[in-house]
């Protein structure tokens, strides 16, 4: 690893952190200097704004949950298990990942560039989507299909688990998203599928 490389994963680093101890506050790159160690110059030479920052560290949430979202699907057969170790897979790496919750939400992004606010919706669209897309594939693979139209079924699940992120972020990182959360899932899912109708 190039001595560049690491110091650009420790700016980001530095403000994941600063994101989790300092709820509702806005990061300035002279703080965010100050915490790296070194001058805002510097942090100009790994990235040319702060809004680059926001975009890696978004750039590393989307690496994450995508690829192991790909395992999941390689890995699980069953339309109902796949949605749910998706949302679970979310859920707990924003446990573990509590300032990034704060990009999740938009918290975080107040004040800065409309670009990074849709980039987080294009994240939310696309797990939304990777869930339309195996409730659809269930009637074909299970011959079962959802009791709602599936985008209102799809969009259910993914507010479910969005609710919980942002419970977190304004319980000030409290209230863990995965908490009660296998209590939650089947209640959630209880009567969603039902057995396709086979035309004869």
């Amino acid at each position: 690893m190039t001595k560049k490389t690491s110091r650009r994963q420790q700016i980001l680093e530095s403000l994941a952190h600063m994101l989790e101890i300092s709820p509702g506050e806005r990061i300035t790159t002279a703080k965010l200097a100050k915490e790296v160690g070194v001058s805002e110059a510097a942090l100009y030479r790994h990235f040319p704004s702060k809004s680059k920052m926001f975009e890696g560290l978004i750039e590393f949430i989307e690496e994450t949950i995508f690829s192991r979202v790909s395992l999941i699907l390689n890995d699980e057969p069953q339309a109902l298990a796949r949605c749910e170790l998706i949302l679970t897979l979310l859920l707990g790496f924003s446990e573990r990942n509590p300032g990034l919750c704060r990009i999740l939400t938009g918290d975080a992004l107040a004040g800065e560039t409309e670009r990074l606010r849709n980039r987080v919706a294009q994240f939310y669209d696309r797990l939304e989507t990777q869930l339309k897309q195996i409730l659809r594939e269930a009637e074909i693979r299970e011959g079962v299909r959802t009791t709602l139209p599936v985008n209102i079924a799809a969009n259910l699940l993914l507010s479910a688990a969005e609710g919980r992120i942002s419970q977190f972020v304004r319980s000030e990182f409290q209230r863990p998203p995965t908490e009660n959360w296998q209590l939650q899932w089947p209640v959630l899912v209880n009567g969603l599928m039902k057995e396709a109708l086979v035309s004869s």
